[in-house]
């Protein structure tokens, strides 16, 4: 569940700065104010965590997980 959240967070980071590259439109501040805002940057900060999460994934470590009954 959590791996699943995180895989969504970076998809719609990615896209946010896909459109910040091509169009100069920041999504993210467009929702919450300018990127100076603090619940921007709170989107920012977990959205980046999200990143470092699945970092292992991008070079083939697999993750452990427990098994849930």
């Amino acid at each position: 569940m959590v791996e699943r959240i995180a895989w969504w967070l970076v998809l719609i980071g990615a896209l946010n700065w896909l459109l910040v590259g091509f169009f100069q439109f920041d999504v993210v501040a467009c929702i919450f104010g300018s990127s100076d805002e603090l619940i921007s940057r709170v989107v920012y900060i977990i959205i980046g965590l999200a990143g470092i999460y699945l970092l292992p994934q991008a070079f083939g470590v697999k993750m452990i997980r427990s098994k849930e009954k």
